[in-house]
């Protein structure tokens, strides 16, 4: 049996006593589901019994809630309000639905609670503090440029509301860069007028597992069908969040999901461009926000209400076959266009490639795509391997990361300054193509 605990915490509280009271049951309830969802013994009537009260009780609190923010006059009623009817008329009936055609399988059961997790965890977080005034107001009226800045201060805020990390914006133009295994969500927008965005939240699945982890309670082990759907919820709260604050999809409603495997990703950038494309570092893993005006992927796994438990299990699948095939990556820093083609040329077959001219730019690829190993050059103008190196290991976002020299200088001397820097290793220029090769080779098999 598995040990999750969907545990409440003070950090959930948003300073009401009786919402927060009402909060804490829904955890309660909730969790009490989630064991009974790892009991292979459990009947179909208690499971039945389970879901009944906890749609009572979440409808009961939407109620006093409501009555609540009227009470006090709060301006964003009608917002909140529109969220907790998705919820209660859209999102729950669908959800029993399923769970009444599967006789209440342990899948559809996980599927019930990761989206009634991720849902009320976003809400209470981001919502529910608004009204009490414990998030920002959304901004109006104000250019495109300032728009921006303020969509990035949004996300930086959420990211910290919401996974209670602190992030920073490592790049404004992300491009679908491989930065390791990752879970792509898209939403597709539509509006009266028949206009459209597309917005792609993409967790690193490292992010995802501590996040989920943290609301599960437990250690949490490997990406599976229960964190991919509390991720799915989790990002619409966050996407329900920005809305208020992006004009132009504010008044657009989501018409689909799906689930993007990377390659798919890379694809869409290829057939359409973002308008706005931005990547976080979370301290834990990476995240990337990205929107575009059009539907640039064709080949994606839709999902609807019906077909949750399939498409989520399809992607899963998918996902596993092109990690599998999804080679390393090596970044070769060389001012020398010769050595870096030499170094292409030699590896293309069995990795995948990064080059880079100079130092300053090796650190800004190591960052956005995180390669498997680095070979350096030792000698470079302005910015030697020396300086890089300990550029590397004084960011601890990318520290760990693999370095090997390259260096054309042999003799014992040039060669004991290099080992003293500690790199992983060091290859000389000099060496012949099956010598570096089989060094490269042994060196990413042994880790």
């Amino acid at each position: 049996m598995n040990q999750n605990q969907f545990v409440w915490h003070d950090r959930y509280k948003i300073g009401v006593d009786f919402l927060d009271k009402e909060h804490k049951q829904l955890f309660s309830t909730m969790n009490k589901l989630l064991q009974l969802s790892d009991n292979e013994e459990k009947s179909e009537w208690v499971c039945r019994e389970g879901v009944k009260y906890l749609k009572n009780h979440t409808e009961k609190h939407f109620e006093h809630e409501e009555a609540y923010m009227q009470s006090i006059e709060y301006e964003e009623y009608e917002v909140h309000k529109r969220l907790h009817d998705n919820f209660r008329f859209e999102t729950l009936p669908a959800l029993e639905a399923e769970l009444k055609e599967t006789q209440y399988s342990v899948e559809s059961i996980r599927h019930f609670l990761a989206v009634c997790i991720g849902w009320v965890v976003a809400h209470t977080q981001t919502e529910d503090l608004a009204i009490v005034g414990k998030t920002k107001s959304k901004w109006k009226n104000i250019s495109h440029e300032a728009e921006n800045d303020a969509l990035e201060s949004a996300i930086l805020q959420l990211i910290q509301e919401m996974f209670h990390l602190k992030a920073k914006l490592i790049s404004e133009q992300y491009a679908g860069e491989d930065f390791g295994k990752m879970i792509c969500c898209r939403f597709f927008y539509k509006g009266d007028q028949k206009e459209k965005w597309e917005v792609t939240l993409i967790f690193e699945d490292r992010l995802l597992l501590k996040i989920v982890s943290r609301i599960l309670n437990t250690d949490y082990p490997k990406i599976d069908d229960m964190v991919i759907n509390v991720t799915r919820y989790l990002s619409r709260q966050f996407l329900e969040k920005i809305r208020e604050n992006f004009p132009a999809i504010a008044l657009l409603k989501m018409e689909k999901e799906c689930l993007l495997t990377h390659e798919q990703l890379v694809n869409s950038f290829e057939r359409e461009q973002p308008s706005c494309s931005l990547l976080f570092d979370a301290g834990e893993g990476y995240f990337a926000f990205c929107a575009a005006t059009a539907d640039s992927i064709r080949e994606k796994i839709s999902i609807n209400s019906q077909n949750a438990l399939t498409a989520v299990s399809d992607y899963l699948v998918k996902e596993k076959e092109e990690n599998e095939k999804r080679k390393q990556k090596i970044l070769v820093v060389d001012d020398s266009e010769f050595m870096r083609s030499r170094m292409v040329k030699l590896l293309i077959s069995d990795y995948d490639l990064i080059e880079a001219s100079s130092s300053l730019s090796a650190i800004q690829k190591i960052t956005i795509n995180r390669p498997n190993l680095v070979l350096l050059d030792y000698e470079m103008p302005v910015c030697d391997g020396r300086q890089a190196l300990e550029m590397i290991r004084s960011e601890k976002e990318i520290a760990d990361i693999p370095v090997m020299f390259l260096t054309g200088r042999g003799d014992r001397e040039s060669i004991k300054k290099v080992i003293s820097l500690k790199p992983e290793g060091y290859l000389l220029k000099t060496m012949s193509d099956e010598e570096i090769k089989k060094s490269i080779d042994d060196f990413l098999q042994s880790q």
